[in-house]
């Protein structure tokens, strides 16, 4: 289908095309918004309000320091491994305006996956908080890094409070591992010794990459998607034009310099990165980062303090607020816009949450490689439970069958998405971009959709058996290839399994050796090689597992037995 047949299904206020070419990178955007919107608020984290004006001046710092004390030029690779605090974005956009490629890095990462991306990616810098600094420690030496810039939580508070702070994460909570890394330079001290110099801007083009956002494959591991600037600024100005759509005042549902977005989700997930990072910032608002959603009653206390018009989350979040005593008592009346994405939104819950908040959820659909936003729902009345919405403004979608021809509306078929959106490739991997983009642009999903005759879309399964844990993607392989390396296992397979709290949940088969496993035993072993959301939550051992002649494990005969 051509991107026009959707134009006629747009509610009012949204545009039918966009002129993709406005800004010619993400700096541009960043630029632009903090000339702006200088004195308006644009981050808020642990207490502290950061304006456009001061993430200007701390990001334009960060990037003179860079091009001057280290040998980086433009185009090298720097790692930022943070959750959601206030350096991020400063680190980001601070190493955008050098000319760097941003590499996300979860976090939560074992040292094991660490090092896979830092070296794929060849990463010469990294910032990380010092709560993970065991783990770069275990991997720094190995991985190429040159550049380690520690980062605290107290750092941009006021020198007292900021003491203060970090001493209470150190010796009070014991939040910080024991770790040597005398080489690592203090973010505070980076930011500090900026200042004194001028940063210079570097000629960027929307054919320049500027994120590596890593994500799996249905083989092996994780692969660096390639967003360009030219992606990354269209599919913002892509969500920007559903958000245009007119509320029941008449006015558009995102407002220039308005609104409270509440980000829960991590920015270094391309999700929030599109939505908090680049469309909350090209408009001027303000984003609450959440640093630990997981804590649900500081989330709570966190909400109460704010007028928040907006919320960016996955169906598990929602429930582990809804099921909170406090959420009752939240003020929801600025609330008017709640969006899902990540995972399936689970119908009961967006049920619950339009009652109890008065606001309905919209569902979208993307990939990390389409930047990440291809449909979204309308927002309100029109929005369509079970379904993904139709593709956002100059985007195309098409359902193939298996010999590549495409299927008329209501058949199902694999999806493909063609738009300014999609990826330039995966990262120096030439036969995985192939299998994936076409030659006229087309990007094949590996999920089984049908476009309905009135250009609604519903995913009706995965081609591929990735695991979707809470919004995070899990692979199979990644997750086997782990648990062959313990010395009890002959042989294993990992299925997906629905689970009420995080959509789906890893179970795990398992073949012993001789002499049997210890299944306590094998749930430390994953625990210590994979992030937690990865890590099985039901360990089952059998005699043998459903094979094909030629020995390849049959996943679908084991999904069909759970």
């Amino acid at each position: 289908m051509h991107a026009d047949f959707w134009n006629e299904k747009r509610p009012a206020g949204v545009p039918t095309t966009l002129d993709t070419t406005r800004y010619a990178s993400v700096v541009e955007v960043f630029e632009h918004a903090c000339q702006r919107f200088a004195d308006r608020p644009a981050f808020s984290n642990l207490g502290l309000t950061l304006s456009y004006a001061d993430l200007d001046r701390h990001s334009a710092a960060f990037a003179a320091w860079l091009q001057q004390n280290t040998s980086l030029k433009p185009g090298d690779r720097i790692a930022v491994q943070l959750p959601n605090v206030l350096q991020y974005p400063i680190a980001v956009f601070g190493a955008m305006r050098a000319g760097l490629v941003v590499v996300n890095t979860n976090p939560l990462y074992t040292a094991r996956e660490m090092r896979h991306q830092f070296r794929d990616a060849g990463v010469r810098a990294l910032v990380y908080l010092n709560l993970f600094g065991d783990r770069v420690q275990e991997v720094q030496a190995d991985s190429g890094i040159e550049y380690l810039i520690e980062a605290k939580l107290g750092d941009l508070l006021p020198s007292a409070k900021g003491w203060l702070v970090n001493l209470l994460v150190d010796k009070v909570k014991k939040k910080v591992p024991a770790y040597q890394l005398p080489q690592a330079l203090p973010f505070k001290r980076v930011l500090r010794d900026g200042r004194r110099l001028r940063h210079t801007p570097i000629p960027q083009t929307q054919a320049d990459i500027a994120v590596l956002q890593y994500t799996g494959g249905t083989t092996g591991p994780a692969k660096g998607a390639m967003l360009t600037h030219g992606n990354l600024v269209a599919n913002m100005l892509q969500v920007l034009a559903c958000f245009a759509q007119h509320g029941a005042d008449g006015q558009p549902m995102i407002e220039e310099g308005r609104e409270v977005m509440i980000a829960p989700l991590p920015l270094y997930h391309i999700y929030a990165f599109t939505a908090n990072c680049m469309c909350m910032v090209a408009t001027g608002n303000h984003n609450v980062l959440i640093s630990n959603p997981r804590d649900i009653p500081a989330f709570i206390k966190e909400l109460g303090k704010w007028r928040f018009s907006a919320l960016l989350g996955l169906n598990t979040l929602f429930v582990a607020l809804m099921d909170h005593p406090g959420f009752k008592s939240l003020d929801f009346s600025a609330l008017k816009v709640t969006n899902s994405g990540g995972t399936a939104l689970v119908k009961a819950t967006a049920e619950r949450w339009e009652q109890m908040t008065g606001c309905r959820i919209v569902e979208g659909y993307g990939l990390t490689e389409t930047s990440p936003v291809a449909s979204t729902n309308p927002y309100g009345q029109m929005a369509r439970l079970g379904t993904v919405g139709v593709p956002v403004v100059g985007t195309a979608f098409k359902v193939i069958d298996e010999q590549g021809h495409e299927q008329p509306l209501g058949s199902p078929g694999e999806l493909c998405i063609q738009g300014p959106q999609v990826m330039k490739g995966y990262w120096q991997q030439p036969e995985a971009t192939a299998d994936t983009l076409d030659a006229d642009g087309w990007l094949k999903t590996g999920d089984i959709a049908v476009i309905d005759p009135d250009g609604f879309t519903r995913i009706v399964d995965r081609k591929k058996d990735m695991i979707i844990v809470s919004g995070f993607n899990v692979y199979p392989n990644e997750v086997e290839e782990v648990v062959m390396g313990h010395p009890q296992v002959a042989n294993c397979a990992a299925i997906g399994v629905a689970d009420e709290r995080t959509g789906e949940a890893v179970k795990l088969f398992v073949v012993a050796r001789e002499g049997g496993v210890d299944v306590e035993d094998l749930k430390a072993y994953c625990k210590a090689n994979l992030t937690a959301y990865k890590v099985p939550r039901q360990i089952v051992v059998r005699e043998a597992l459903p094979m094909t002649p030629v020995g390849k494990i049959l996943r679908r005969e084991l999904r069909d037995l759970a």
